[in-house]
């Protein structure tokens, strides 16, 4: 079980924003769930976006009005007979906050208020919610996600993450019109979490060494790569001579079971292992290559925690312990790179 404060730090890194000193009070804060944290995160955040400025969209309009203004709708008109009240079908583009991102926003917060939050929390969010008397909620099963930012908005990336982690956590109700928890941030979207956490720890706590997640490139004798599968790596830590793979994996048993006996996972050290010889392959001999499953620790007795030597390159599996003091998780982190790196 991973502390919600925890949660907090992961975000915080995930998201850079959290690092500003408005969020700070955050830090010093009791929760009693995620979606407490969720709702603290976002009360305090949309109220900073109230201040500078909901976003506005403009949004095409088909409605009678008694003022004529853009393109009229004559077919509509005659077939409504809005003319009797004075009135003609016009469609024209209108200058509003009922932007796609603001009706994520209201959503979210309409749904923690039927969470199991704090009593404080639910009237500081509905206090939010006049803000928003002109902007529709959505459907939170059809949401589209994939939203493009600019400089305008970019200050909803954030936001939208949170709202992303609470609708997919929080969609469960109950027949008293409440919603309950589910398995809050369930191992698909702690997965994400943990490792978005894991690359954006190494950028910051450790600039010295270059942080990426590039494709990996497939070692092909005569160019021929149809139907082959990418290569996308979770983290890429290079310094120097030296370059580890990271594969972030969170699951709820890091080892698989056979006729009572355990292992790595087959797929995940298949998979790390084709990863580090194939971009060994692509550097040469010059620099030295090493794979790392990084798991998050279970309730299991036995985690893993290995090294081997295969075929001249370093492959590991680890465990990071998350049920920890934050300065703990930091450590074991911190000694990844020392052992990994000259520094």
């Amino acid at each position: 079980m991973i502390p919600i404060k925890n949660i907090f730090y992961m975000l915080a890194y995930a998201f850079k924003a959290l690092n500003s000193q408005g969020y700070r009070k955050i830090e010093t804060e009791d929760f009693e769930n995620v979606a407490d944290l969720c709702s603290a995160i976002l009360i305090m955040g949309i109220t900073s976006q109230i201040k500078q400025g909901l976003n506005r969209d403009y949004l095409e309009q088909n409605e009678p009005i008694s003022s004529l203004r853009g393109r009229i709708d004559l077919t509509k008109s005659i077939k409504e007979q809005t003319f009797l009240k004075r009135q003609m079908y016009c469609q024209f583009d209108e200058f509003t906050t009922n932007s796609y991102m603001n009706r994520i926003l209201k959503t979210t917060m309409e749904l923690l208020i039927r969470s199991d939050t704090k009593a404080s929390r639910k009237k500081e969010l509905r206090r939010l919610l006049a803000y928003f008397v002109d902007v529709e909620t959505l459907d939170v099963s059809s949401i589209d996600w994939h939203q493009r930012y600019n400089r305008n908005n970019q200050t909803y990336r954030m936001l939208i993450s949170i709202c992303y982690l609470v609708i997919k956590g929080l969609l469960q109700s109950q027949s008293d019109g409440t919603t309950k928890l589910m398995d809050f941030l369930d191992d698909q979207h702690m997965h994400r979490l943990y490792e978005k956490f894991i690359y954006e720890y190494y950028v910051k706590e450790f600039p010295n060494i270059k942080t990426s997640s590039p494709q990996i490139n497939w070692a092909i004798d005569d160019g021929y790569i149809d139907m082959l599968p990418v290569m996308q790596s979770d983290v890429v830590l290079e310094r120097d001579d030296n370059i580890l793979i990271i594969d972030a994996k969170y699951y709820s048993h890091n080892l698989q079971t056979q006729f009572d006996s355990r292992s790595i996972h087959s797929g995940n050290l298949y998979q790390i292992f084709t990863y580090t010889k194939n971009m060994s392959l692509e550097v040469g001999d010059e620099k030295k290559v090493s794979g790392l499953l990084l798991y998050a620790k279970t309730d299991a007795f036995v985690q893993p925690d290995h090294s081997y030597s295969m075929s001249g390159n370093q492959i590991g599996a680890k465990t990071l312990n998350l049920d920890c003091d934050f300065t703990e998780v930091k450590r074991q982190l911190n000694d990844i790179a020392l052992q990994y790196f000259e520094i």
